[in-house]
Parts: structure tokens; sequence; C-alpha cells
């Protein structure tokens, strides 16, 4: 008799579910399933759905991966960045993007007027054959007013494998005594000095410069004049050209072709401007600082040249040139000088 009360439990227990699921309202899966008609079988589904437990929450969306941080070992790559328009590659069209054809006036050498150009002791050797027709040539002015022009054109392009460039290059300087109007402010000197160029380009390394270019140059430089001012010389030179970053170094060697001595009017010329020359140039924040050295180590005669140009405004800069030694200009190539100079330069 004590056991009736367990037996009687385990009954209900075996017996509940089927008594809820035989519930009124309350069909079952399989009692929806034998319903032949679609819309009272979807009803019985509905029916069957609203005493179910609640349908889960649905999951939030995917958001998309963050990305994952380069690793300290990884560095990101830099942007590609264009050279300067500065740079050796640029201002001789090295490379194929910068080639821009020929036939197209380019900046050469500095486009400058030096305002005043005080020289510390004017040679006025040459005029004193003419001191008897006018006296004031021999009485030069210490302050001069000087430029240069100066342009290249290319007459060629991609000549060979190499792809050599042929370039015509034309550079004119004048001193002018413009303030001197005792003698009628005449142009005491013009040099012109006309060359051709084959500038091939290189990739080499040299004491940490980068190695830009090979150019072979045929030139001419003359002062027009006659008699006992007189002044000219033919050369053919080869130059290289090295930078990195905002600096730039050329390197220059030539050789003078000769002439009959009845024809030369300054045979002992090299013997002042010597067999070369090295250009630097250094850049920044819009500053360029630039020197030219040249120097016979042979009779240890020379000249420096120290140019500072600075901003003034778009397309103009302030200039300043120091100069020392022989060969300022082809009438003072034997004449050991000091200068300074004020003025403009136009474009870079």
């Amino acid at each position: 008799m004590e056991q009736a009360p367990s037996r009687y439990f385990a009954a209900a227990l075996l017996l509940f579910p089927a008594v809820v699921l035989a519930q009124p309202g309350k069909p079952t899966l399989a009692e929806c399933a034998r319903i032949a008609a679609d819309r009272d079988r979807l009803a019985c589904y509905d029916r069957l759905a609203a005493h179910s437990p609640a349908a889960p929450p649905p999951a939030a969306p995917l958001e998309a991966p963050a990305p994952v941080p380069a690793s300290a070992g990884q560095a990101e790559a830099p942007p590609p960045t264009a050279s300067s328009p500065h740079s050796l590659e640029s201002y001789w069209e090295l490379d194929p993007e910068y080639k821009r054809g020929t036939f197209q006036f380019r900046p050469y050498r500095d486009n400058y007027a030096l305002l005043l150009n005080y020289t510390f002791a004017p040679n006025t050797r040459p005029f004193r054959p003419f001191d008897t027709v006018v006296p004031e040539a021999s009485d030069l002015s210490h302050a001069e007013l000087d430029y240069q022009l100066s342009f290249k054109l290319k007459l060629l392009q991609d000549v060979s494998r190499r792809h050599v460039d042929l370039w015509f290059g034309y550079t004119q300087q004048s001193f002018w005594q413009a303030y001197h109007p005792k003698a009628s402010s005449p142009f005491r000197e013009t040099d012109y000095q006309p060359e051709l160029m084959a500038v091939m380009p290189v990739d080499y390394h040299f004491l940490g410069l980068h190695g830009r270019f090979l150019n072979l140059g045929l030139v001419h430089q003359s002062n027009g004049q006659s008699s006992s001012l007189s002044r000219s010389w033919n050369r053919l030179y080869l130059q290289t050209g090295l930078e990195r970053g905002n600096f730039s170094v050329l390197g220059r060697v030539w050789k003078r072709f000769n002439e009959k001595a009845s024809d030369d009017d300054n045979p002992d010329i090299v013997d002042y401007m010597g067999y070369g020359d090295i250009a630097a140039t250094y850049r920044w924040n819009g500053n360029r600082l630039s020197m030219l050295l040249r120097q016979n180590f042979r009779t240890s005669r020379g000249a420096t040249s120290l140019n500072w140009a600075f901003p003034l405004a778009r397309g103009i800069k302030g200039y300043v040139q120091l100069f020392s030694g022989y060969g300022q200009s082809l009438i003072d190539y034997n004449y050991s000088q000091k200068s300074i100079g004020f003025g403009v330069l136009i474009g870079d």
C-alpha cells in the first residue's frame, strides 16, 4: 500500500505530455501534417507556432573586420613622390616621363641681372691703346650693371639605344658701364657662348652621390671684338652630374683646340682658365647656394664664384654674387679681380 502513490506519480508523468498536446487548440506537428487542405494546414501551423517558445532574437549584423595594424617590423610603403623640378633628371629630361620633345626653349645657365656689380680694381689695361682717342676708356667705373641670358634647345631626342639627346645651348654675358655717363655708358664687354651637347643618362654611385648623366660638349666663346680687344677660344669637354637630395655637383674637364699663332688672340688662356671646373648647388626653403671652382694647379691660377638666390616674388629671386680670380669675362681672362654684385634672378 505504501507504493501506490509512487505508481500513480509515474503514470501521471507519462500521461502529462499526451494530455497537454491533446488539449483543444493545441495541435501536434503530426496532426498539422495530415491536413490535406493547404489553407487549413497553414492555419494549423500558425496555431502551433503561436504556442511555441519565443523565437530567439535576431543575431546582430556582422561588422567588417577591423584593419589589422602593420606590425612593428613591417613599415608601410611610402607614397610615390615626383622628382623635384630642380633635379638633374628633370632638368636634362633624362627619363621618359620627363621628355618634352624637340625645339622647345628651356633655361640653361642662370638668367640674372646684377643691378649693381662693384669691382674693386677694374681692368683698364685692354683699353690703354685707345686712350688717345677716348680718354674716358682708361677711367672705368667701379660700378657696373651686368646681366646674363642663357637658354638651351633640344635638337634631337633618343638618337641611340642609350637615349642620347642632342642639345644646343646659348649664353650671353654683358658688362655695362651704365653708371659712367661721362664715357656715354658703354658696354665694356659682351661674351657670346654657343655650344652643342650630347647628353646621355647614366646610373652610378660615387661617394654617396647618384651619378645621373654624361655630357659631351663642343663650345665656342668669343667677345666679338677685333684687334687687341679680340678674345676667343674653342673647347671640347666632358661633364658628369651627380646629386643627392637637395645637393648636386657638376664636374667638367676640357681640351682647347689650338689655333694658328697668327690667329690666336689669347694663346695663354688655359694658363688662367685651367682645364676644367666644378659647380656645386644646394637648395633649401626656396633658397639656392651655388659655387663654381676653377683651378689650374700647374700655374696656381683659377677663380671662385659664390652665388646666393633667395625668394622675392613669384618667378623672381634676389641674387647676390661674389667673384674672385681670373676670367670673370673674356677680356679679363688674364686679370685677377674681386667683385660683389646685387640683383635679381629670373626663373631658376
